[in-house]
């Protein structure tokens, strides 16, 4: 690439309309991030001096989110003059007024389209000396895209979809709507652009009529890859594009090393990170800023946001968000591991257990059927089936302590606040309320009575009572 100053501009004034969505088409993510955030992401990829973004449509919102994620993007606003010329002659307004060099003009539904490509793109047209250089690729159904029209090998016009003919229609090579101009013709050109079309719109592609008309140097580069170049105007587009670019990134963890046994049914996001080793079994989606350490092994039916899973740990059919699990350490089946919990090296959370901000040591077990909220478990306890921790009293939330090699009974309630002390036991049905000091035995004296022939008397008629009653004969 040569050393021409070079400024990128961004469309997304789009209503997106096909989307049907109250939400802004380019708002509409993809592996996590939304569509506008990975032409941006490409956009800042390239070394450009300069990336700007237009907007209109839902502008509030698309200017928080670039404020917020991409700081060094210039926003413009396109005014009620509709079309791509436009929309780019308002993004030239925000570029410095001596800038002079290249300008790369892209679209907020094109997420694929990938740095390499683009610069590749820019290098092309550098080293022809193009007015113009565009990327077109061949679609088996091209419906919706401008055409690319050729005389013999030379490039002669772009067509519309909608202003095309029959004839060329038929035309299988398109437009992808990305650009690479020299910034003195596309000024230039822009100013003489009309709106004498079907839309009555200003086309960007008339500028490269124009020039091709006054005899300067225009060329496309193909790409043989047509999904960098795929657009999104309606949800189903977006699934497909999501199907591809989900594909792709299945393949790349599985060539740095980790097993995905069935792809199609792994969903990654964009910042998920997986070390080698780790096995993903099917049905699992990994979202969010997710991190897999190796050796560990997900799913099948697993859903994690936001985690981090230590080494060698496993987790099956069950959901997590904002979580932390320790080396070596399980989690499921069917767990519900909420936000803020940590759970410690070869810890366990088991079957049908819930837990949120919850702090479990490593080697601490919660086998199965309990909830533990607002707690902090220290090291090598187990915690009896059935257990609860009562952490909310109508108004407040409190938290529950319980010490390293606690042994709690099953069907235990700890009424938060309350504090469970290193090596203690609490015995099965026990509702603690007060605290409980190290080595005791906590419990509820409570003897069990027994009412003689209540159910001869009480259910007579019943099938209990024939068979008590069949019982006590046999005696």
């Amino acid at each position: 690439m040569s050393a021409e100053q070079t400024a990128v501009i961004v469309l997304a004034a789009g209503a997106g309309t096909r989307m049907n969505s109250a939400k802004p088409k380019v708002m509409h993510e993809l592996a996590g991030i939304p569509l506008l955030g990975h032409a941006l992401t490409t956009a800042s990829k390239i070394g450009a001096e300069h990336v700007v973004c237009v907007v209109r449509h839902e502008k509030e919102l698309l200017t928080e989110y670039i404020q917020a994620n991409f700081s060094q993007v210039t926003i413009a606003e396109q005014d009620e003059l509709p079309g791509t010329g436009r929309a780019v002659e308002c993004g030239l307004a925000a570029l410095p007024k001596d800038f002079n060099g290249r300008v790369v003009v892209t679209s907020g539904d094109v997420p694929l389209l990938d740095a390499e490509t683009l610069g590749e793109l820019i290098s092309s047209h550098a080293e022809l000396g193009n007015a113009a250089t565009l990327l077109s690729t061949y679609l088996e159904n091209p419906t919706g895209y401008g055409r690319i029209l050729r005389n013999e090998d030379s490039l002669v016009g772009i067509v519309e979809h909608r202003d095309a003919t029959e004839d060329q229609l038929e035309i299988d090579e398109i437009n992808a709507g990305v650009y690479v101009f020299n910034h003195a013709h596309l000024v230039q050109e822009l100013e003489k652009v009309g709106t004498n079309n079907s839309q009555n719109e200003k086309y960007l592609t008339d500028v490269v009529a124009q020039l091709i008309n006054q005899g300067h140097p225009v060329e496309s580069m193909v790409t043989f890859d047509h999904w960098t170049v795929a657009g999104v105007n309606d949800r189903a587009q977006l699934s497909q594009v999501a199907a591809e670019l989900n594909r792709r990134l299945c393949e790349a963890m599985q060539l740095a090393g980790v097993t995905i046994v069935d792809p199609a049914s792994t969903w990654l996001d964009m910042t998920v990170s997986i070390g080698p080793d780790v096995t993903i079994w099917p049905s699992t989606y990994l979202q969010g800023n997710t991190v897999v350490h190796s050796g560990a092994v997900v799913g099948p039916e697993v859903v994690l946001k936001d985690v981090e899973v230590g080494a060698n740990a496993t987790i099956i059919k069950s959901h997590a968000t904002s979580s932390r699990i320790g080396d070596g350490a399980s989690v499921g089946p069917f767990a519900f591991v909420r936000p803020g919990t940590d759970l410690g090296a070869d810890g366990k959370i088991g079957t049908f257990v819930e837990t949120k901000n919850a702090v479990i040591g490593d080697g601490t077990k919660v086998p199965h059927l309990s909830y533990v909220g607002d707690a902090e478990i220290g090291t090598g306890s187990n915690i009896g089936a059935g257990t609860i921790f009562a952490n909310y009293d109508g108004v407040n939330k409190h938290r529950t302590k319980v010490g390293s090699q606690v042994r709690s009974g099953s069907h235990n309630v700890f009424v938060a606040p309350v504090t469970i002390g290193d090596g203690a036991y609490t015995a099965a049905g026990t509702v603690v309320r007060k605290d409980v000091e190290p080595g005791d035995l906590g419990m509820n004296v409570a003897p069990q009575r027994n009412v003689a022939d209540w159910v001869l008397q009480n259910r007579a008629e019943t099938d209990s009572a024939k068979a008590a009653k069949l019982a006590k004969d046999n005696d």
